[in-house]
């Protein structure tokens, strides 16, 4: 598969991403938006690719194919996560380095804990990884004929934004709009993760043959009740905006570690 042509556009060049599939109504709300802003080049997953987290493929070989919809050219579909989609991007398919990757806009909120497990986020983290800017997008809603109109305008305004100060290394933004109409919305809240929760629960069910399987139908539990804390100011009709870092290492308790190393050894 050939990479882009080289240009001379000195316009901001975006990739753009998401977990939903290159299908979904979601890409083609934020790629329309991106295209105000610069060059546009679109990699995202063959099929739905939800909750899959940073997974990355590699029993099976990725295939890149050109994406038309409605009949014009529109990206390049991977058989595979949205992570693969970032890495393959960045080997084999744009002609530069993106100024700015963008991934979304997912169907259902991606707040506290879901970011260990959003695909969305995920691809997001990728950029943030290899030193791009980088932003995920959600909104919080699942009804498939949902309006992405809100979260479009912010994307836009909050890209431009990004494109002209940047990102602090090793920071990514995660935004998640209200699934409310435009009049309502009580504007933005920067936030931290919440603490909210998953109490887990796989209903069982028997198949047409008698086999029984497991369908996840988890209840969440939202417990922080100020606005800085990303889920009750979606609740409470704000866009919140979350800086995120990964820094996995527990630094106070490592001192504590040190004073064992010749016990434990």
């Amino acid at each position: 598969m050939d990479s882009e042509q080289t240009s001379s556009s000195e316009l901001p060049y975006i990739l753009v991403t998401n977990d939903d599939g290159i299908d979904s109504p979601g890409i083609l709300a934020l790629v329309n938006a991106m295209k105000k802003l610069g060059e546009v080049i679109v990699v995202a997953p063959d099929r739905q690719q939800s909750a899959v987290g940073h997974a990355l493929t590699v029993l099976n070989p990725l295939r890149i194919t050109p994406f038309r919809r409605n009949g014009e050219k529109f990206g390049f579909e991977i058989n595979g996560t949205p992570s693969d989609c970032v890495k393959l991007a960045m080997s084999a398919i744009v002609k530069r380095k993106p100024d700015l990757i963008v991934s979304g806009i997912n169907y259902g909120k991606n707040t506290s804990v879901n970011i260990l497990y959003s695909g969305t986020v995920s691809a997001a983290t990728e950029g943030m990884l290899i030193g791009i800017p980088s932003i995920a997008f959600s909104l919080a809603s699942y009804d498939y004929n949902a309006d992405f109109s809100l979260v479009a305008d912010y994307s836009l305004e909050l890209a431009k934004i990004v494109l002209e100060k940047g990102l602090p290394k090793g920071t990514l933004l995660n935004v998640n709009v209200p699934a409310i109409p435009k009049e309502e919305l009580k504007g933005v809240k920067v936030t931290r993760l919440s603490d909210s929760f998953w109490t887990d629960n796989y209903e069982m069910r028997v198949d047409p043959f008698g086999w029984k399987y497991y369908w996840f139908s988890g209840k969440y539990n939202t417990v922080d009740t100020d606005l800085e804390a990303d889920d009750f100011a979606i609740e409470n009709g704000y866009i919140s905006v979350s800086p995120i870092q990964f820094h996995f290492t527990n630094l106070d308790f490592m001192e504590n570690l040190k004073h064992l190393e010749k016990k434990i050894f």
